[in-house]
């Protein structure tokens, strides 16, 4: 792997961290639904700004039905489960639920989409599970219905975000591939159209008891245009130079940033077994990530 993309999962994964501390602060304040509409419609507000500015055409190739489509695959349901883990969980906790990305890119991917499991990625990423079981003993929550509930809402993403890696490749760069840019815009334009409909119902029906205040505002712009615009930019990018399944080991990196966000302004505990967890994800990461041995001629 290049440096140049490592560094692109390291940023990644950084970002990615955050925007589980922002979703901690904003979904109890605001509920499920209007926590995803604006995190996916502000995302596609400053990608039109960015676009702009960076005078990109909006040239989609005729595959804007289709990234629309991936959209709400990659985005619209998955910030709907995240905001839903979001009410019950810490910052830290969805982070590492999230880590299981991988485990369900390599099943997708031998299931549905003819990908190789070789028995060094299969150790690799269930290593990685490992550690996610160990910081997942680390945090503050004891195991109850609202922990499984929870741990459901980010497993069923999860398993969202594994179809989606395969499902870009396969729809946006074939026939010379799509602009990142373009790729992220479109995403977050499916992800808005179809949570504007359900945005409209939750108001109407079960309206937040507040609005939230400034923290919850400043929370919602950093997730919508740094945890999401910014980074579906990078997340595309990545898409198309190491392929989904590299990609989606950007997650194991996720936890060690969500646990140290969510510690250093949640105030949410830490302990060895961070430690511990952080271990077996790197050492994972190096089985899934490392170059296969070269065939025999």
């Amino acid at each position: 792997m290049r440096l140049v993309d490592l560094v692109r999962m390291l940023s990644l994964a950084g970002i990615w961290g955050a925007s589980f501390l922002f979703m901690r602060i904003i979904a109890p304040v605001l509920g499920t639904i209007p926590t995803a509409f604006f995190r996916v419609s502000i995302a596609a507000t400053g990608l039109v700004v960015i676009l702009a500015l960076m005078r990109v055409r909006w040239n989609f190739g005729g595959k804007l039905k289709v990234i629309l489509i991936l959209g709400v695959i990659n985005s619209g349901v998955p910030a709907t489960l995240y905001s839903v883990a979001a009410q019950v969980l810490p910052a830290g906790y969805s982070s590492i639920f999230n880590a299981t990305t991988p485990l369900m890119g390599v099943l997708i991917g031998g299931l549905f989409f003819s990908e190789k499991l070789t028995l060094t990625k299969m150790a690799g990423v269930f290593l990685g599970l490992l550690g996610v079981g160990v910081l997942t003993r680390a945090g503050p929550v004891a195991f109850n219905l609202d922990l499984l509930m929870g741990a459901l809402a980010c497993l069923l993403a999860t398993t969202f975000y594994g179809f989606a890696g395969f499902l870009a490749r396969r729809w946006l760069d074939q026939q010379g591939g799509l602009d990142p840019r373009l790729s992220a815009l479109g995403s977050m334009l499916g992800a808005t159209l179809f949570l504007l409909p359900l945005f409209g119902l939750s108001v109407i029906n079960q309206p937040p008891v507040s609005w939230g205040g400034m923290s919850v505002w400043l929370s919602l712009l950093g997730l919508g245009l740094v945890c999401t615009a910014f980074a579906y930019i990078l997340y595309f990018r990545l898409l198309t130079s190491i392929g989904p399944v590299k990609s989606m080991t950007v997650t194991f990196m996720i936890p060690p940033f969500g646990v140290l966000w969510g510690a250093l302004f949640l105030g949410e505990p830490l302990s060895m077994a961070h430690l511990y967890g952080g271990l077996l994800i790197a050492l994972a990461l190096w089985l899934v990530l490392k170059p296969g041995a070269a065939a025999k001629v």
